[in-house]
């Protein structure tokens, strides 16, 4: 891969507070080439170049895992569940940079959830996996984070994916930005409401990003 793409991610990854390791840093690159190669498959992305797919996925993912990391810094193993995960993200990154955390990743499209599978055994990720399934249709123990990354409305997120956050947990979506209407209609339609708004700057990219921590009402 082009080393300017290479570092461009260490560069990136930097500015987040995050110093890449080198067996990080090939796992990262080797999932923007998978994600390349299997594009036309799969249909994983509708970003085509190098450098979008760097900006706009990786390091878009990248982004939030020190916020996440400061989240769950009382313990070591955390339980994680990517909802309409697509190609992997940010499930995948969040594997790869957190290696005794255990990320599920669902999806409604069989053929990406397949995808997600042959990432996690050619990158050798044996704490990702994934699930051909509806968020509707999903029976699991509640984990520690159930996170979505512009996967739905705030209000059809809680809606669906609320029931599977532990006591403990966290229910986290990954927004373009804070968006007034969103934020009502989660009050007027789920049981559920914003604990907490963090914006996050992306590397490389000149856009909104925020991370909303969602709790249950009355708790």
């Amino acid at each position: 891969m082009d080393t300017i793409i290479q570092q461009r991610l260490d560069e990136g990854a930097k500015s987040l507070g995050l110093v890449l390791s080198q067996e990080e840093k090939q796992r990262l690159l080797s999932y923007m080439n998978l994600l390349k190669r299997w594009n036309k498959t799969y249909n994983l992305t509708a970003l085509k170049t190098d450098e979008q797919i760097l900006i706009h996925h990786l390091l878009d993912s990248l982004s939030v895992v020190l916020p996440l990391r400061k989240s769950f810094s009382n313990r070591e193993s955390v339980r994680v569940l990517d909802v309409g995960s697509g190609g992997g993200l940010p499930g995948v990154v969040l594997a790869i940079m957190n290696p005794t955390w255990q990320v599920e990743c669902i999806d409604a499209v069989e053929k990406k959830t397949s995808f997600i599978l042959q990432v996690a055994g050619i990158l050798g990720l044996k704490n990702l996996k994934s699930k051909h399934i509806r968020i509707e249709n999903y029976s699991v123990e509640p984990v520690d984070l159930v996170i979505s990354r512009a996967f739905a409305s705030l209000a059809d997120f809680a809606n669906l994916a609320g029931k599977h956050v532990a006591h403990t947990g966290s229910l986290v979506a990954m927004k373009g930005h804070y968006l007034e209407e969103e934020i009502e209609e989660l009050h007027a339609k789920s049981l559920w409401k914003v604990a907490s708004y963090l914006p996050i700057e992306v590397p490389q990219l000149e856009a909104e990003r925020c991370l909303i921590y969602l709790k249950q009402k009355g708790i």
